[in-house]
């Protein structure tokens, strides 16, 4: 089974997103950091606003964000809204070609199941899940990572007694 380019780049989008740890990301980083086209990303951002999973800021500080929790984005759900079209041969919906074996057919069957069993493992996987190794993956997407709460980035100086 393969998805299809826009699949590709939606979770991209999404994954970048949920590593931005709530701030807000041009389509233009995005594509930056991937090295993929803008153009592309421009109609998922816009897909993907409608479907519920980005929110878009407009003006001069504005960008992309999740507009939900990334836990609560589900990849089966993802692929299913991104991939409408999941017949793997023809003789699935949406095409229903005619085929000769088709009353008979066992491989159908056994596609279908196959295609059922992908999504399934999907359904098993959220965005959260994507982006656990967050610091690796910050990195290579050269995101600046958010300091931790609580936590000054100034150095403690503890005094021992020792002079």
């Amino acid at each position: 089974m393969r998805l299809t380019v826009y699949t590709d780049y939606a979770l991209r989008m999404l994954i970048y997103l949920a590593l931005k740890d709530d701030g807000l990301a041009t389509i233009e980083e995005i594509a930056q950091s991937y090295g993929i086209s803008k153009n592309h990303l421009m109609k998922v951002a816009h897909q993907l606003g409608l479907a519920g999973y980005v929110d878009t800021v407009r003006g001069r500080h504005g960008g992309l964000r999740l507009a939900k929790p990334a836990k609560a984005i589900g990849l089966g759900e993802v692929v299913r809204h991104t991939e409408p079209d999941m017949a793997i041969v023809m003789c699935f919906e949406p095409v229903n070609a005619d085929c000769a074996i088709l009353p008979s057919c066992v491989l159908r069957k056994a596609l279908a199941s196959a295609r059922s069993a992908f999504i399934d493992v999907l359904d098993e996987y959220t965005l959260s899940d994507l982006v656990r190794p967050r610091v690796p993956l910050q990195t290579l997407l050269a995101i600046e990572p958010k300091p931790a709460r609580g936590l000054s980035t100034k150095r403690r100086v503890t005094q021992t007694g020792h002079g």
